[in-house]
């Protein structure tokens, strides 16, 4: 079982927690990941994309020109493929490009995702980004950056961790747009691997677990 030291505000440490082994220790399958990224963003995709074939595009109705005696190939429509303004052969049109994955499969990605992060290190627990009760988003900039200096974080939030998640929002696309948020229910297996760090708050990394997780105060209380 993993220990990971619980932060302050201030970066102090104040005590630990342990990251289960049967989902932060498990053998990293890469292919599963692999399958489930493409899946993942497959489903992202639009698949709105569309041409006009000869029949769709306007016009044409006329035979250009008389099918003997001038030496050309013989034509029926300038909407054919190979005049300028004509339609499109075999072009993309709207189709939905979701893979099904079982709920299985996404979770044994992810476990092998945070297991991946964790050995090396990379997973952090932070009480809180700020105190108080008034967002701020230089304060928790300042709290980050005393966690980690990774180029790209991702941080886990708790679904109502509304000060929080105010405070941190505009670094997403600020000058620090390193920071993506997620919230804990959401976490899946592409912005784990993505991401350099993971950070979780005390709260947001029990509500991922569904269990409090295992917590030791520093001095051993």
């Amino acid at each position: 079982m993993t220990t990971v030291d619980v932060l302050t505000v201030d970066g102090t440490k104040k005590g630990s927690v342990e990251l289960p082994a049967d989902v932060f220790d498990v053998q990293a399958n890469i292919a599963l990941m692999h399958q489930v990224v493409v899946a993942q963003l497959a489903a992202a995709r639009q698949g709105t994309h569309k041409v006009k074939t000869r029949g769709e595009v306007s016009g044409g109705g006329k035979k250009p020109y008389k099918q003997k005696g001038t030496g050309r190939a013989r034509q029926g429509s300038t909407r054919a493929p190979q005049f300028a303004g004509g339609g499109v052969v075999h072009g993309p049109v709207p189709r939905d490009y979701s893979q099904r994955t079982p709920k299985k499969m996404k979770a044994a990605a992810l476990r092998g995702a945070l297991s991946d992060r964790a050995r090396a290190g990379q997973v952090h627990v932070v009480e809180a980004f700020v105190s108080g009760e008034k967002p701020s988003t230089k304060a928790a900039l300042a709290t980050l950056t005393k966690l980690t200096e990774a180029r790209r974080v991702l941080v886990v939030l708790g679904s109502t961790d509304e000060l929080n998640w105010v405070s941190l929002r505009n670094l997403r696309n600020g000058r620090d747009s390193r920071v993506h948020l997620i919230e804990a229910g959401q976490l899946n297996t592409y912005d784990v691997l993505v991401a350099d760090d993971v950070v979780f708050t005390k709260d947001a990394l029990d509500e991922f677990l569904g269990v409090p997780a295992e917590t030791t105060e520093e001095g051993g209380k």
